[in-house]
Formats: structure tokens, C-alpha cells, sequence
């Protein structure tokens, strides 16, 4: 591997022509450094080929192209399984369209350092999310109260995609057996590491909303997400607790 970097971000793009460039200038200039993996689903808008001249210049971007666009889970998986080839410690998923903060990418690594799971909080110690109608506010925050009924998971932001992962966390899932691709993807697999008894901490983030009125928020997304928690919480032995307690999961943290 060319580069030394601990870190991979990874950032699944379809039409992000006008924010990659800006984001992967951010994520150049972190302290510590880190490195890049683009995820395009075969853009329209030629976002793969800009991915491409980039990945040129700097040795720490990397591109993954994928013939379809196929979900945010299958981007994801494919991210984590091109990482887990390579010698990553700390794996991060990011939306590419600056609703994720890159400056605050240095306080999950840190966080990491002493967990299995990072979330990035939009609801731990009060709200702090721009740009998003009273509905869309009220609809996640109520599915995350939904999720944490069902499933016992004890996390104020279940659903959010700003994250980081322990290799180790990701080694501990069959990626293959991973069943959610859109909104539930996120639930599934924080379940999935959380009810093996790894330590999850969350920590406080602000999300900017850049595209207000463009959601992907559908009836299907909620309906899959309404039955998806039963089945977690099946698979989980009928359990709200995890299986094996190899730590206390941790609350937020400042």
C-alpha cells in the first residue's frame, strides 16, 4: 500500500461532481492524516472521472468504481472489504456532500482509540442539526426512540452515517450477511457490533442539511425500517442487551 495512514475515509459518491474536490481538499489537510477511498456507483455526471484525476495527484485517494448504483449499504461493504485488505486500523464512513463536518474526523479517531464503534451523535446532549423541517426532525429522531425500544441498543443517534470503525469490529462481521442497504443499513450493522458485546460510544456532531428538500425519505424506507429492528432484535436471541458483555457500552462523550 502506498500510503502509512491509519485512517481510510470512506465516501460513496453518485453525482457529487461539485463536492468531491472541496472534500477531498478538507480530508488532505487533516491532522493526523488520513486517506480516501471514493466509492462512485458509476455517476452520471462524470464524478468518477473527476475521482480518477485526483486519486492521480495525491497517493492517499483512492477510488473504487461500481457498475451501478446499487445502495448505500453495498457501497459501504465494498469499502470496508477493499479496507480490511490493506492495513487500516480506523475505517470511517462519511456522506460526501459536506453534511458531514471532515473537521471533526480527528475526535473520532481519538474516541476510537478506546472503543470498537464511534457514532457521530446529532441528538446526544440536545439537537444540533441545520437546514431540516420540523418533519424530517420529528420523523428521525422518533425512529431513533422506535429503534432503541425494540433492540435495547442504548444510543441517541442509531441511524446517523457519520462513523468509525475498529478494524477489529469490522473483522467480527460476515459483510455477506449483512441485509439492509438504504436507511436501516446503518441500524443493522451499529446491532450487529453492539450485541457482540464491543464498546460503542457516541459523540456530538452538527449535520448540515446542503440539500434541504431532497430527501430520499420515502415509505418504503420507514416500512423497512419498522420491520428490520423486529428481525435484529430476533436475531439477537429476543434479546435488548448483548449477547456477551466484553464492556459497558458507553453514552455520549464530549
Amino acid at each position: 500500500m502506498g500510503s502509512t495512514n491509519k485512517t481510510l475515509v470512506i465516501v460513496p459518491t453518485y453525482n457529487e461532481r461539485d463536492n468531491l474536490p472541496p472534500m477531498a481538499e478538507r480530508l488532505l489537510n487533516l491532522q493526523p492524516s488520513v486517506d480516501l477511498l471514493v466509492v462512485d456507483d458509476n455517476s452520471p455526471d462524470g464524478t468518477g472521472k473527476i475521482a480518477d484525476e485526483l486519486a492521480a495527484k495525491h497517493p492517499s485517494i483512492h477510488v473504487l468504481h461500481r457498475a451501478e448504483k446499487n445502495g448505500l449499504g453495498r457501497a459501504y461493504c465494498a469499502g470496508f472489504a477493499w479496507a480490511l485488505e490493506r492495513d487500516y486500523e480506523f475505517i470511517m464512513e462519511m456522506d460526501g456532500d459536506f453534511s458531514h463536518n471532515p473537521d471533526d474526523i480527528p475526535k473520532f479517531i481519538e474516541a476510537a482509540k478506546d472503543a470498537d464503534l464511534v457514532l457521530g451523535s446529532r441528538y446526544c446532549n440536545g439537537i444540533r442539526v441545520i437546514n431540516w423541517p420540523l418533519k424530517r426532525l420529528l420523523l428521525s429522531t422518533g425512529a431513533a426512540r422506535y429503534v432503541r425500544i425494540i433492540t435495547g441498543m442504548p444510543f441517541s443517534d442509531p441511524t446517523g452515517g457519520f462513523k468509525c470503525f475498529r478494524r477489529r469490529a469490522l473483522e467480527a462481521i460476515n459483510l455477506q450477511e449483512v441485509q439492509s442497504n438504504g436507511y436501516t443499513f446503518q441500524i443493522e450493522m451499529t446491532h450487529r457490533i453492539w450485541r457482540q458485546g464491543m464498546k460503542v460510544v457516541e459523540v456530538p456532531i452538527i449535520f448540515t442539511d446542503r440539500f434541504q428538500g431532497t430527501s430520499k425519505m420515502s415509505g418504503k424506507i420507514v416500512r423497512e425500517a419498522l420491520w428490520m429492528v423486529w428481525r435484529l432484535w430476533l436475531q439477537n436471541g429476543l434479546r435488548r442487551s448483548p449477547r456477551i458483555v466484553k464492556h459497558q457500552c458507553a453514552h455520549c462523550e464530549s
